[in-house]
């Protein structure tokens, strides 16, 4: 049996293409970065690949950049998705138990799981994955694990995760194009989700919001499983161009003025600054005028954040709070201005599990490699890991 597992990420946003190359250690359970790298693109659009051949470019020169830093040769790796049209849709499946005994079977689980996955779906939409909520025996419901259990009929209550069609052949074209292979696919909010929440938040109930450049991608539990997702078409990108047309400026100048001065916070005391000057660009504007800009955008996120809480009956109804991730979360003020909105407790996702990465915008990767190495460690020896990734997801229940 092998002693230590590798695995390779690759997390592709809106702005730029990251990949990273990990090692578990099988006894102690401890995991360690070998390589990482990110690289700028331009192939992406929103979270969806919306340039294939662009997106293409810019992994072989991550792949390069990762062979320059000693890195065993990449193959297959564990892949992100996002964009708004990924969606989630409730269903449910019925089957008879097949075994003469009446014990429920992993066959029949995995049965019943196909069954809810029988939805009449668009022809450009497939499904992604499915989230069982709960299972239930004879119409006894609640239960989290039926197998071994005795019964006649077995149903299910699922989250599934829906896709469109085209974004998810244009991610397939853009990693494959590099040389590539598609090992597993997870959306980008529940990779980050397994990286930054605990066990314990997902039990008390909790939300993950992860703030990329083009998309915001949110996710809720209870009781340790998945209970709503979706994804906003707006992240930290969109503050920077909100910028360039409230300053008449450029994209580069509007970036480097939202990482140098862009707050959520009011100042305070004597030290308060009354003009921002860029004398290069001839540029000047209150900090004021600033915060109101970012302000503007940040609330339209969240106020789509609420609405979905109050669709799912969870307004300041979520114990174990909401977690922020993502490069756009790393905004001065931004846990403060989420517990003003939401009424709820908020707090930084900082990456679990994984020691040495700080950097919110790698929360991603890092949780596309520990969905991994859980997919790994509990598959039997001696499979392909794409093959065993078909339940990639299994770490979400209870």
């Amino acid at each position: 049996m092998a002693k230590s597992i590798i695995l390779n990420a690759l997390d592709i946003g809106t702005s730029s293409i990251k990949m990273m190359v990990a090692q578990k250690d099988l006894g102690t359970g401890d995991v360690a970065i070998l390589a990482q790298t990110q690289v700028p693109c331009l192939g992406v659009r929103k979270g969806e690949v919306s340039n294939p051949q662009e997106v293409t470019q810019a992994i072989i020169v991550a792949k390069e950049q990762l062979k320059k830093s000693g890195a065993t040769k990449v193959k297959g790796v564990l892949v992100n998705i996002g964009g708004s049209r990924l969606y989630a849709v409730s269903s449910q499946g019925l089957v008879s138990v097949s075994r003469a005994d009446q014990k429920i079977s992993e066959e029949d689980i995995q049965r019943v799981l196909q069954a809810s996955r029988a939805l009449n779906l668009p022809s450009n939409k497939e499904v992604l994955d499915v989230f069982p909520k709960e299972f239930l025996v004879d119409g006894e419901g609640g239960i989290a694990d039926p197998l071994g259990l005795a019964g006649i009929r077995l149903e299910t209550k699922v989250l599934l995760i829906c896709a469109f069609s085209p974004v998810l052949e244009n991610l397939g074209e853009a990693v494959s194009g590099a040389g590539l292979e598609v090992e597993g696919i997870i959306p980008s909010s529940l990779a980050s989700a397994r990286a930054c929440l605990t066990l314990q938040q997902k039990e008390l109930g909790a939300g993950m919001v992860d703030i990329g450049a083009g998309d915001t991608g949110v996710s809720f539990f209870e009781e340790g499983k998945l209970i709503d997702f979706v994804v906003f078409p707006w992240g930290s990108s969109h503050i920077t161009n909100d910028i360039a047309l409230g300053l008449r400026t450029e994209i580069a100048t509007a970036e480097r003025i939202k990482r140098e001065f862009g707050t959520l916070t009011s100042q305070k005391g004597k030290k308060r600054v009354t003009k921002i000057e860029i004398p290069e660009k001839s540029l000047s504007f209150s900090p004021k005028f600033l915060k109101n800009i970012i302000e503007t955008r940040i609330s339209e996120i969240f106020s789509e954040i609420q609405k979905e809480l109050k669709k799912i009956s969870k307004q300041n109804l979520l114990p174990g709070g909401i977690v922020l991730t993502g490069g756009g979360a790393e905004l001065p003020g931004m846990v403060e201005f989420a517990k003003q909105r939401l009424k709820l407790p908020c707090r930084l996702g900082r990456v679990r599990d994984i020691p040495g990465i700080e950097d919110l915008a790698l929360s991603t990767c890092a949780g596309l490699l520990l969905t991994g190495f859980d997919s790994e460690v509990e598959s039997p020896p001696g499979g392909k890991v794409g093959g065993r990734l078909r339940r990639i997801f299994k770490m979400f229940l209870p």
